[in-house]
């Protein structure tokens, strides 16, 4: 099984999509894409992207993928932010997540990114156990806080 690491395409973004609604169902959440292909496009190919996304493919087919941006912390600098990795589920636990995850950590000292952030489910314990495995610290000390579309 061959895996190739490489940046999406504008015209994959249908593929993009498709992940992310494999995710959303996976963590019990499908009402909750309001996003689009159009709105991807529209956001990710535009003169400022707002975010990057890097597919892993094994042999030649969309095998999973890495949603990601660069943000700012006030305290360490620049930093990475993955929105979402995914690895479609049929070709789960084949070390795919892994490649798609030491490509982050490639593109954030290749960035000079200082941090890598990201949030996990707390019920979801494969993924849990995955970024331990992979040498993450879990913060457990800072709360989540968001507004949503009527509360903005």
């Amino acid at each position: 099984m061959k895996t190739t690491i490489r940046r999406a395409e504008r015209a994959e973004m249908p593929f993009v999509f498709a992940l992310i609604e494999e995710l959303a169902d996976y963590e019990n959440e499908p009402d909750q894409v309001k996003t689009s292909v159009e709105g991807l496009i529209e956001d990710g190919y535009c003169e400022n992207p707002l975010f990057k996304v890097v597919f892993a493919e094994v042999d030649g087919d969309i095998a999973g993928m890495v949603f990601y941006y660069f943000g700012y912390s006030t305290w360490k600098g620049k930093m990475l932010y993955i929105e979402d990795i995914v690895v479609t589920e049929r070709l789960r636990r084949n070390g795919i997540g892994k490649q798609l995850f030491d490509f982050m950590r490639r593109e954030a000292r290749k960035e000079n990114a200082k941090q890598i952030r990201f949030h996990v489910l707390d019920w979801n314990e494969p993924a849990i156990n995955f970024y331990k495995k992979n040498g993450v610290s879990l913060d457990g000390d800072w709360i989540l806080c968001k507004l949503e579309d009527k509360e903005i």
